[in-house]
């Protein structure tokens, strides 16, 4: 796990703070829909305002090309002041300049700001030298609390670290430490269940992942080429043929790593993607013509699951079904409710992540049952992938003499 200063090695008081967060929430009708981020990121900005901070909140919304009223981020100034009773939270128009200058100068100890959208300004995903030092002459100290967006190399993302004594807040820590204690000093065996629909998204992932994990499931229509690729017929489900050399490699380069690789024995089947649709349970490798497989079957489910139960470490990315629509969603609720139980047993430490997962376990109603669940997305599938995020290097560099 990278080293990094937290917010307990930063002395705040009366300090100016900017916190990168990540505020890019669902949004209808200029209402939030979900503030599950917003929740989260608020335990840096309490801790923070709490020991006397003036704190200054920095984020992104969408994909602006220059300022635009219906990505303002003014709209989620009640539902910040809602996560933060009793604060003092007020908004600048702007991020830079002597609008952004003359709020954070009335500001008093205690007391949040949250600066208009960073993307109004081409400056902030140029990494612009000149727009990053705008922004740290706004602050005396960096914290960066959004993994979500660590991916980046952006002003407000790797930028700031480099002028600015800089830490991790509350949910960058917690992001980082979860992740290393899967993939870097995990306890073994390591069992990682990767799912979804196609594999040339995830040829990455499961590159990393085989050398770091003891046994790979494989399930979603991703399991399907690695099925054909063993010269199973897959019907007319999603699949992805034209990598099953590309499958045949992943499967040798495991055993030659003892990676175990363990795919779908049975599944269910339809002719349409429609829950209402006959179904029926065939061989994973012996799929009918004009039939697709839309959820792994009785005995795939015991299969993994038993795996589960033998492991002591879980990493989860993607479902292992359509699991949107029912009943083609009872493989993946069925794996996620036997996660849920071995962590509460407390036989595993398990970590999912990524935005189907996530979804995927709301819907089983386990999301808060996990050791950890990330909301970061892309850098989440970036971290299991092996990547270097500039977010996270820069914090590191930040320590170095």
């Amino acid at each position: 796990m990278p080293a990094f200063r937290t917010l307990d090695d930063l002395d705040v008081k009366h300090r100016r703070v900017l916190v990168r967060t990540d505020l890019n929430l669902p949004m209808q009708d200029g209402k939030v829909t979900d503030a599950t981020r917003l929740v989260r990121a608020a335990a840096t900005l309490r801790v923070l305002a709490e020991r006397g901070a003036k704190v200054i909140v920095l984020s992104h919304f969408g994909r602006p090309k220059g300022p635009d009223a219906k990505l303002s981020l003014e709209p989620l100034l009640a539902p910040l002041r809602q996560a933060l009773p009793g604060s003092t939270v007020r908004f600048a128009p702007d991020c830079i300049g002597p609008v952004a200058e003359a709020t954070v100068a009335a500001l008093a100890p205690g007391e949040l700001l949250l600066l208009e959208n960073l993307r109004f300004h081409e400056g902030e995903e140029a990494a612009d030298p000149a727009f990053t030092r705008a922004l740290a002459a706004l602050g005396d100290l960096y914290v960066n609390d959004a993994f979500s967006t660590a991916h980046r190399a952006h002003a407000s993302t790797a930028g700031l670290a480099a002028l600015l004594p800089a830490a991790a807040g509350r949910l960058m820590q917690a992001e980082l430490e979860a992740l290393g204690k899967v993939l870097e000093h995990p306890v073994r065996p390591v069992v990682a269940i990767v799912g979804g629909a196609k594999v040339s998204t995830k040829l990455a992932l499961l590159g990393n992942l085989v050398a770091k994990v003891d046994r790979l499931i494989i399930g979603g229509a991703m399991a399907n080429a690695f099925i054909h690729a063993e010269g199973g017929e897959v019907g007319a489900s999603l699949c992805e043929k034209d990598l099953a050399e590309t499958a045949r490699a992943i499967v040798a380069r495991a055993a030659a790593l003892g990676c175990t690789i363990v795919l779908p024995v049975d599944g269910v089947a339809a002719a349409k993607f429609d829950g209402a649709a006959p179904r029926r349970i065939v061989p994973a490798d012996q799929v009918p013509t004009g039939l697709m497989m839309l959820d792994i079957g009785p005995a795939t489910v015991a299969r993994f699951c038993a795996e589960i139960a033998s492991a002591r470490t879980v990493v989860w990315n993607g479902p292992v079904g359509a699991f949107e629509v029912p009943p083609f969603d009872q493989g993946t609720n069925a794996l996620a409710r036997a996660v849920a139980e071995a962590t509460r047993a407390g036989r595993i430490v398990s970590v999912a992540g990524g935005g189907d997962t996530v979804a995927a376990l709301a819907h089983a109603g386990v999301v808060d049952q996990l050791s950890y669940v990330s909301t970061a997305g892309g850098a989440f599938l970036e971290w299991l992938e092996g990547r270097t995020l500039p977010g996270v290097a820069a914090l590191e560099a930040a320590i170095q003499p």
